[in-house]
């Protein structure tokens, strides 16, 4: 035959292809490009060039087809790498709450225990000022009893004064003067003395 004749077999090695993929093609090609002697069949350049197109084509859309499953398999990936993530995230963001929620609490806590803590120093300084004003009152009262005891012992102390100007201490300084012992037992107790005689 031509050398423009090939079989599946010789174009299938050309190609580097399997002899499977090579009937496909020519299944799909029309009968008057083909040629059958003795049960072998025969391709002409025109069937040959139809097959190698129908080839790239089939390649690019396989390729296509593989673009988009790669694709789709590495948009399936990212989404699980996001869902991941996402889940990830959403636990970190529950525990802050969770510990932001303890802080509260905390503070809450803390701010009731300083108001109370405000109220004892209130308490406190309130004893302290009545504290203060009760001692200041003390001293006051301290200072009038001193005064009116010294007011007391200043109108005492004329009295005593007088009772020492005529206290028997002195009088025998005056009757030590006079010479008659006599008239000096009767100005001691003139008296007992004079009632005596009577």
């Amino acid at each position: 035959m031509s050398e423009n004749l090939k079989t599946i077999r010789e174009l299938a090695e050309d190609l580097g292809v399997s002899k499977k993929k090579i009937h496909y093609q020519v299944s799909k090609l029309d009968a008057d490009l083909i040629q059958r002697l003795d049960g072998t069949i025969y391709l002409g350049k025109s069937a040959i060039s139809k097959i190698k197109s129908n080839m790239r084509h089939s390649k690019v859309s396989n390729l296509d087809t593989l673009g988009v499953q790669y694709r789709h398999g590495l948009d399936s990936g990212l989404d699980t790498e996001k869902n991941a993530l996402i889940n990830e995230k959403s636990e970190q963001i529950s525990y802050l709450k969770e510990q932001l929620n303890k802080k509260d609490v905390q503070l809450s806590i803390k701010d009731e225990q300083i108001k109370s803590l405000v109220e004892i120093q209130n308490q406190t300084q309130n004893l302290l000022d009545q504290q203060q004003r009760l001692a200041l009152q003390d001293k006051q009262l301290l200072e009038e009893y001193k005064a009116e005891i010294k007011d007391l012992k200043e109108l005492a102390a004329p009295d005593h004064a007088s009772e020492k100007e005529v206290s028997p201490k002195n009088e025998p300084e005056q009757e030590t003067s006079t010479s008659d012992p006599q008239h000096k037992t009767k100005k001691w107790w003139p008296f007992s003395k004079g009632r005596a005689k009577k």
